[in-house]
């Protein structure tokens, strides 16, 4: 179990989609669909959705909150998020949107969860459990 910090309540359970690059939201992801619509992202052409995605950060404008909240919306956003680091933009859209949200893990998440992998978030107690690992 890796130990992290709340950002916005939940839980969920769900297939890990990883990447090491910062995600912009607005312009980065389409909203419609929840997929990865930039293409100098290394998730280019990838589904966030159902997924629990995990990432560096988020970057770009503040309207990437909107974002989230308009994917939560039409129910294409990620089942939950995992970040190294928290940053206003992603946190603020997470907790509009009801999204589960974790930063700070005591563990290298990027290198040590992979694609595919179930994990499951309990953001309320700050805990991520894999559960095929």
């Amino acid at each position: 179990m890796v130990k992290s910090r709340k950002i916005s309540k939940g839980h969920a359970k769900g297939e890990v989609i990883i990447t090491k690059d910062p995600i912009s939201f607005l312009g980065g992801v389409d909203p419609k669909t929840g997929d990865v619509m930039d293409p100098k992202h290394e998730l280019h052409g990838k589904k966030i959705s159902g997924k629990i995605l995990v990432i560096p950060s988020g970057k770009g404008s503040t309207v990437g909150s909107y974002v989230i909240y308009q994917m939560a919306k039409n129910g294409t956003a990620p089942l939950a998020i995992i970040a190294l680091e928290a940053e206003p933009i992603i946190a603020t859209g997470a907790i509009m949107a009801g999204i589960p949200m974790v930063d700070r893990p005591d563990e290298p998440v990027l290198d040590i969860l992979m694609d595919g992998e179930l994990v499951e978030v309990d953001a309320d107690s700050g805990t991520i459990t894999i559960l095929n690992g």
